[in-house]
């Protein structure tokens, strides 16, 4: 008998689409358990990841794997089918630098989100050198179709927020960063990602996104 899948998540975090993503292309089987975040966390999630509290946390059987980027290696390493890194030892290197600078400097447009006057601006600023990054330097972006080539692999999951978050996190604040005629290969390349199945079909309702952040910035915002 198959140990049972169990993915606690919560439908606006990119984070947990991330997890969703991989699972859906690599036709994994897997329960969902939505957590009512920010305002409750079940006993569940506080048993499965004491340390940080936070989705998305994936458990197999009863062994659970947090952070969704550690999640999607563990996927990839215990489901090889289908696979999202290059087979090439160089090439899957290359693909984890990209993951860790999806890591390090995606944060920049969150927090646009939960600022605002000369501290928004920096941030502006962070977000738009981020863009500038990728668009010139990431991938085989502007000659395939994804960051790893034709296929669809884990750098286009780990940038995957930029495609659906950003431009609802523009709307929610009231700014334009994200210019396709500025940005032409990596706008290309948001476009091809949202066209594969297994992405198109679990990506959160766009309006419903923009209703929900909107409100989490005007209680972030009132609490400030």
């Amino acid at each position: 008998m198959a140990e049972v899948i169990k993915l606690h998540g919560a439908w606006p975090s990119p984070f947990s689409c991330r997890v969703i993503w991989a699972l859906k292309l690599k036709g994994i089987p897997y329960e969902n358990i939505e957590e009512d975040l920010p305002y409750r966390k079940s006993p569940e999630l506080l048993k499965y990841n004491p340390v940080h509290k936070k989705i998305p946390v994936l458990v197999h059987g009863e062994k659970p794997i947090c952070e969704s980027m550690i999640i999607i290696e563990y996927i990839e390493e215990t489901w090889p089918e289908t696979p999202l890194l290059p087979a090439d030892p160089y090439d899957r290197a290359i693909a984890r630098f990209w993951v860790k600078f999806a890591d390090d400097k995606g944060p920049s447009i969150w927090m646009v989100f939960r600022t605002t006057g000369e501290e928004q601006e920096k941030f502006k600023k962070e977000s738009l050198e981020m863009l500038k990054t990728i668009e010139e330097h990431a991938g085989t972006l502007g000659k395939k179709k994804f960051f790893g080539g034709d296929n669809i692999g884990i750098v286009d999951i780990a940038f995957g927020g930029i495609a659906h978050w950003f431009g609802v996190i523009e709307d929610v604040v009231g700014v334009k960063l994200f210019e396709a005629q500025v940005f032409p290969r990596l706008h290309a390349w948001t476009e091809n990602f949202k066209q594969v199945p297994a992405i198109k079909d679990n990506l959160p309702d766009r309006d419903k996104l923009v209703v929900f952040f909107k409100q989490m910035r005007e209680n972030l915002l009132a609490s400030s």
